[in-house]
């Protein structure tokens, strides 16, 4: 069974309820999961795990409109813990990042280069909460056989993407998932994820299973 740490927590969203559903799904496909929310702390020496999942809402917060919660949730990562990330990485390790984690870390200049892309304040913006209908693209493992679905989420929009980039799925023409092999290891995105309703989907649940079981080199 596959090891798996969830780096969950911070503002917006409810990530206790989130990363629960996310380790459920996974468990169905032998995928054990860790949650933790002491993300420097668990990124504080080499990791143990062969998936590492990001869900979760930790960055600076530099924005005024956010500076009453800048004392709660504002965040830097440490440079031990983007040690740790890449060090993940160069030994074949995989990588899940879900919705938020496009915000995660803005002031690790990496990040953007490790996940594929970013939100970028004030361009980056989503739509209200609501039913969105996603398309399935290409023939990549992940999303090979499967039909478009629909689910209620935010459809994050007009993120800073890099160019080689291809997207799985979108929404509204938003690239909503990728995936892609970055040093020795793999990192999907999966952009959607909001809330528990996002992990209900049959098809966004499949999707999941084999995100995970790519970026971990398994059978798909």
């Amino acid at each position: 069974m596959a090891r798996n740490l969830i780096l969950s927590g911070g503002p917006f969203h409810d990530f206790d309820a989130t990363s629960a559903a996310l380790a459920e799904v996974l468990a169905e496909v032998g995928v054990e999961s860790d949650i933790t929310e002491d993300i420097a702390g668990a990124l504080g020496e080499p990791s143990e795990h062969q998936l590492i999942t990001v869900n979760a809402l930790r960055w600076r917060m530099g924005l005024d409109r956010f500076a009453d919660l800048r004392g709660t949730w504002g965040f830097s990562l440490p440079a031990q813990a983007r040690t740790t990330l890449l060090d993940h990485l160069d030994r074949g390790g995989g990588l899940l990042c879900m919705h938020a984690a496009s915000i995660c870390f803005d002031d690790w200049q990496g990040w953007p280069r490790v996940l594929g892309g970013c939100w970028t304040w004030p361009k980056s913006h989503h739509p209200p909460l609501g039913w969105t209908s996603v398309r399935v693209h290409g023939s990549h493992p992940i999303v090979e056989g499967l039909r478009d679905f629909s689910v209620v989420d935010e459809v994050y929009s007009d993120l800073d993407v890099l160019p080689d980039v291809r997207p799985l799925a979108s929404a509204e023409g938003q690239p909503l998932v990728w995936a892609r092999p970055v040093r020795r290891g793999r990192v999907v995105y999966d952009a959607l994820g909001h809330d528990t309703r996002s992990y209900d989907n049959e098809i966004h649940r499949t999707l999941l299973q084999r995100a995970a079981q790519w970026v971990l080199k398994n059978p798909v």
